[in-house]
C-alpha cells in the first residue's frame, strides 16, 4: 500500500465529521482500502461508518468477516439470544446485517483473506452448542492474506 493511500486512510480515520467520512467511504472503489480502513477503525465510534463499508459494493467477503468478528460476532455465535435481547440496537442491527450478508455470500469478491483465529477448542464449543453454524464464519476466508498496516 503506497504512502498516498495510507495518508488518505489516516485522514478518514481521524476525520471528526462523521457524515463526510461516510460519504467518502461509500465512494471508495478499492476493496483493499476498505479492508485496511475497517481493520484500523475505532469500534467505539459507532456503527454508521462500518455500515457504510458493508454497504459499499466493493466490500470484499474477507472485510465483511473481519468486521463481523471485530464487532464481537463471536458473542452472536456463542449465544444468539444475548444479541437478540440486547438493548444495543445499532450493534445488534450491524451484527445481524453482517451475518446475513456473509451467510448468503452477498459480496462481489472474495479476494482478501481474513482469519478470525479461533482456536480448535473455540470452534468445537461453538459447533457443539450449535451444529448449524456455518464454517465460513469460523474459518479463514479465501483470498490473499493482506499485511494490514497499523494507522
Amino acid at each position: 500500500m503506497d504512502k498516498k493511500n495510507i495518508n488518505f486512510l489516516e485522514e478518514l480515520l481521524y476525520n471528526t465529521e462523521k457524515d463526510s467520512t461516510i460519504s467518502q467511504v461509500r465512494n471508495i472503489d478499492d476493496p483493499l482500502l476498505l479492508h485496511v480502513f475497517a481493520a484500523n477503525y475505532n469500534w467505539n465510534s459507532g456503527f454508521d461508518v462500518p455500515k457504510a463499508i458493508l454497504e459499499n459494493e466493493n466490500c470484499d467477503f474477507g472485510t465483511g468477516l473481519l468486521m463481523f468478528h471485530y464487532a464481537d460476532g463471536y458473542r452472536m455465535l456463542e449465544n444468539p439470544d444475548d444479541v437478540s435481547k440486547s438493548t444495543l440496537e445499532e450493534w445488534k442491527d450491524f451484527l445481524v446485517q453482517t451475518y446475513n450478508k456473509l451467510i448468503n455470500l452477498q459480496f462481489k469478491s472474495q479476494n482478501i483473506s481474513f482469519d478470525p483465529e479461533l482456536t480448535k477448542i473455540q470452534k468445537f464449543k461453538l459447533k457443539k452448542s450449535n451444529p448449524n453454524i456455518s464454517d465460513i464464519l469460523l474459518d479463514k476466508s479465501p483470498g490473499h492474506v493482506v499485511d494490514v498496516p497499523k494507522i
